[in-house]
């Protein structure tokens, strides 16, 4: 018996719900999501809403911040995480593999140079996003390759980083 086997059943029964949903409504399949961001007042911290969630995203002191929270960068290595994390749970049901642990790190770089008004050859971005993903399970070495090779190609938040989308500001 594996350690997440009770989470794992749970997840597979909402699993077989959604599939059946989406094969009676193909459209019910392509969900919205949304987040919204403010300035609070004279702190600079953003409380940041995503979902029924707020979280207080900050920057650092060397950037007038309280570091009262994950700056912008941090928030989006942290949502391709827990994408992955999640992108894992879903595999291992839809590929029957037990699970004792999943746990994903996520790193990357920035060059700030443009963000603080210098000279830059390209607009800053997160550049060199790596992970690793430390799975635990009673699986066979082979088992776990094809869950590594198909979180790799159905993470949704992993496949918007490698592919992105066009972004556009529009008027309110």
């Amino acid at each position: 018996m594996a350690k997440l086997d009770s989470y794992l059943e749970r997840k597979a029964e909402a699993l077989a719900a959604r599939q059946a949903d989406y094969r009676a409504n193909r459209e019910a399949a392509l969900i919205a999501v949304k987040a919204s961001s403010k300035v609070a007042g004279i702190t600079g911290a953003r409380p940041t809403r995503m979902g029924e969630t707020v979280f207080v995203t900050d920057s650092a002191p060397g950037l007038a911040g309280h570091a009262l929270g994950p700056t912008a960068p941090e928030l989006l290595l942290g949502a391709l995480a827990s994408c992955l994390v999640h992108t894992y749970l879903i595999q291992a049901v839809l590929l029957n593999i037990p699970l004792d642990h999943v746990e994903v790190e996520v790193s990357g770089r920035l060059d700030m140079s443009g963000v603080v008004g210098l000279p830059y050859e390209r607009p800053p971005m997160m550049q060199d996003i790596t992970y690793v993903a430390r799975v635990e399970s009673p699986a066979p070495a082979e088992a776990i390759a094809r869950m590594h090779a198909a979180v790799d190609d159905t993470c949704p938040v992993l496949n918007t980083v490698r592919y992105p989308v066009a972004v556009s500001r529009r008027e309110d």
